[in-house]
């Protein structure tokens, strides 16, 4: 007796088609001209402004404001008459005095703070939440709304016109952008390091100092580069709570030649050569630091 009972046809997975190699090969190579004609793009828009400016520094201001792009009269001059005329040893001294130590204890506060969001279990888990959330959300918030309430704040504890005035906003302007990147290290680090630390009779100072920094430094590397050249670039602050000649920074140099009735160009863009000189040749050293501090944690093998 035959059986009538009759199976469904098995339905066949489709293969995929191959590409050919020399499409591939092709593929890749158009993105890669792709990417390299956008890397070189990027790259002319962010020099073009810094060779702009080192240009127009060796020109007369009725040059620049006449004929800016006749490069046949460059003289030394702006520069001569910016070395002579600023006090820049001074302006780099308070200003490397305030990078020291606003950028020491924003750094600190911001480290205590990440370990604790991080490391530490509260009682209560919204309070550890509102805390990072209000910690990031000042991120969000123009330097320029601080000015007014910073300014009477300073009034109000009698530190205005001193360099506390300027150390408090710069290190609470530091701390949202330097959790920010330590609390993202911290939870990328494998706590079994610590825990085995622990085990082996280490206390909290000790896990600190021995354990947890020596692993952070290329992510504080950043953290303090970033800080630095942001006192270094830092003007409204500066300009408005620093009413004592022997104290203004690097970043008033280029106000100086700002007069009620008359603006010297040529003589400003030496003074913002010679303040951006120091940044780059900062940048230039600690370029990798830089970039494995912002890249660390981001690929996981």
């Amino acid at each position: 007796m035959s059986s009538a009972v009759q199976t469904a046809p098995t339905a066949t997975t489709p293969t995929p088609t191959p590409v050919p190699t020399a499409a591939r090969e092709r593929r890749r190579r158009k993105g890669g001209i792709i990417a390299a004609v956008a890397a070189y793009l990027i790259t002319f828009l962010v020099l073009l402004p810094i060779v702009w400016i080192v240009l127009l520094s060796f020109q007369s201001s009725s040059k620049i404001l006449s004929n800016p792009l006749d490069l046949s009269s460059l003289s030394l001059t702006n520069y001569v008459h910016a070395l002579t005329s600023l006090p820049l040893a001074q302006m780099y001294g308070n200003t490397i005095l305030l990078a020291v130590v606003s950028v020491t204890i924003g750094t600190a506060i911001s480290f205590m703070v990440s370990f604790a969001l991080t490391r530490m279990i509260f009682r209560r888990r919204r309070v550890q939440s509102a805390l990072r959330f209000y910690l990031l959300a000042g991120l969000a918030v123009p330097v320029y709304i601080l000015l007014f309430p910073v300014y009477r704040l300073d009034l109000a504890i009698g530190v205005f016109g001193s360099y506390a005035a300027l150390i408090i906003p710069y290190v609470g302007v530091s701390i949202p952008f330097n959790t920010l990147l330590l609390t993202g290290f911290l939870r990328d680090l494998p706590s079994e390091i610590e825990e085995a630390a622990i085990i082996d009779g280490a206390g909290l100072s000790r896990l600190i100092w021995s354990v947890v920094l020596p692993v952070m430094r290329p992510v504080i590397a950043t953290v303090l580069i970033f800080n630095v050249v942001y006192v270094f670039n830092e003007f409204p602050f500066a300009s408005i709570l620093i009413n004592n000649p022997d104290m203004v920074t690097v970043s008033l140099a280029v106000s100086q030649f700002q007069g009620q009735y008359s603006i010297d160009y040529g003589g400003m863009m030496a003074a913002a050569t010679l303040v951006l000189i120091p940044q780059l040749v900062i940048y230039a050293i600690f370029q990798k630091q830089v970039i494995a501090g912002m890249t660390v944690g981001a690929v996981k093998g």
